[in-house]
């Protein structure tokens, strides 16, 4: 039976249990075998299954191996979910996914290599795509005016049009989505929002993070190449997109195959594999989404390997809210990352490193600048999810089963917020030009001299500053204190003192 035909009752009583699972320390977090059980499955097809560790023994295994896993898992605790049928262009990976969840399960699920079978059948309310880059706005769309709804691994897209087009399209459809940046999961984001909107902060102006990251192989190469990656068991021309011209002709390559992450036509190397993570959290932290102006810089500076996507990058976004987003990062170092923090003018929202956060430490400007002798340094606690990826998927049957899109903890809005701005920046990158983006057109450009001109005339008119969404907190630490020796400012007009008689 289809979810959309299941009470939202019944539903919710068969995934309550949930909620008090995801703090649990354990792996997959605690669970109840006496929870309510029903026939009204929400049935799941995985698209992009990849390697579930025993094709390539050793190797790394792919995202969608752990959504299988969370899903088996409510499927033989609960079942209130089921993983019905297994999409890949690798045989050997469809093949290897299906006895697993059989074996997990008791239930062997249908198999394909195109997943346009999997959303032709109706039985299967729900899709997860983990294709790489250059498909994820396909698919998407293409399960969306299916009718199903959708977990999309991120990043959302593979370039900043794609991004707006599903934005586009999940609002016309209904139908509940959620981009998979499982950290978005975590309660400290919302705790850092409201602390910030409240004023507490002051004027926010900014926000920096990292993902740093080291390997004596080069990043990505760790995925292994084995001989059983031939033309005979890939679909290649399935895996390019060459139906719907997703990426350019070329021969058959084990390495663009498995380790896609290191080449233009289908990823962006740590601009969409990594930045993505770090800066849809920030952005929903601060509150802020699309930005207008970015740029980006960096390089190959060490792993000559072959590859496209530069080992040292660093994107910086503006935004009409009157702030700067950093993301810096080398895959060749980690030993000394960048603490992550979101600055405002009265103090710090310090994080720390990594995204397995339970808090963040409040850190005080000088009194002298807040004229408020009360605002110290503080930590702040959010509590702790230890396992983000489970949280992030039951989050998205949750919303499934009170037919609520607005219930994800990251929807299409921020995952095609976070795209604008990693994307532009591996744009500007790659052309060396820096561009705008236009949030009421949702379009995008190089950009002008008119940003730097906006902001320079607005202090000329000595303006209010800007504010991030949802902002209460009034002008407290959004107005300068000017001394009285301001007074004496302004030009000398045919020899008149401006000041005279003040």
């Amino acid at each position: 039976m289809p979810i959309d035909s299941v009470t939202r009752r019944r539903f919710l009583a068969a995934t309550g249990a949930g909620a008090a699972a995801l703090a649990a320390p354990s792996a997959m977090g605690a669970t109840s075998v006496d929870a309510p059980q029903t026939n009204s499955a929400l049935r799941i097809g995985f698209i992009g299954v990849g390697d579930d560790g025993r094709v390539r023994s050793g190797g790394s295994r792919g995202r969608c191996q752990a959504h299988i896993d969370t899903v088996t898992h409510l499927q033989k605790e609960r079942g209130t979910v089921e993983a019905a049928y297994v999409c890949d262009v690798f045989n050997l990976y469809t093949d290897s996914s299906q006895s697993k969840i059989k074996e997990a399960t008791g239930k062997e699920p249908k198999k394909t290599g195109d997943y346009r079978d999997i959303l032709a059948d109706p039985s299967i309310d729900a899709v997860v795509i983990a294709t790489p880059d250059h498909w994820h706005a396909r698919q998407t769309i293409d399960a969306l005016e299916a009718g199903k709804h959708v977990y999309c691994e991120k990043p959302m897209t593979h370039s900043v049009q794609e991004a707006i087009d599903v934005y586009h399209a999940w609002k016309r459809s209904g139908k509940v989505m959620q981009v998979g940046v499982q950290s978005t999961s975590l309660p400290v984001w919302g705790k850092a929002n409201e602390y910030i909107t409240t004023g507490r902060l002051g004027k926010v102006l900014g926000y920096q993070t990292e993902y740093f990251r080291n390997s004596d192989l080069g990043q990505w190469r760790y995925y292994p190449l084995i001989k059983e990656m031939t033309p005979k068991n890939i679909d290649w021309n399935m895996f390019l997109g060459r139906e719907f011209d997703l990426a350019p002709e070329q021969p058959f390559d084990r390495a663009r195959f498995g380790q896609w992450r290191c080449y233009w036509d289908f990823g962006a190397g740590m601009f969409t594999d990594l930045f993505v993570h770090r800066t849809t959290s920030m952005l929903k932290a601060t509150g802020l989404r699309f930005p207008g102006r970015v740029t980006g810089g960096g390089g190959i500076y060490l792993e000559y390997d072959g590859r496209d996507v530069p080992d040292v990058a660093t994107v910086v976004a503006d935004f009409e809210e009157g702030c700067q987003g950093l993301v810096t990062a080398t895959m060749c170092s980690n030993k000394q990352p960048i603490k992550q923090f979101i600055r405002g003018h009265f103090g710090n929202l310090l994080f720390g490193n990594g995204e397995q956060f339970d808090g963040f430490d409040f850190v005080a400007e000088r009194s002298p600048v807040t004229h408020d002798s009360s605002i110290q340094d503080h930590r702040v606690e959010s509590g702790l999810i230890r396992n983000t990826t489970f949280a992030h998927f039951q989050n998205f049957v949750d919303a499934v089963g009170a037919d609520d899109p607005a219930m994800v903890n990251c929807s299409p809005e921020l995952g095609a917020a976070a795209m604008a701005v990693v994307k532009l920046g591996s744009m500007s990158y790659r052309t060396g030009k820096v561009y705008h983006f236009d949030s009421e057109s949702m379009t995008y450009g190089e950009a002008d001299s008119s940003w730097a001109e906006r902001w320079e005339q607005r202090s000329k008119n000595r303006g209010d500053a800007s504010h991030v969404a949802g902002w209460t907190g009034g002008d407290k630490g959004s107005k300068l204190l000017p001394p009285e020796y301001q007074s004496l400012e302004g030009a000398w007009v045919d020899g008149k003192d401006p000041a005279a008689g003040a």
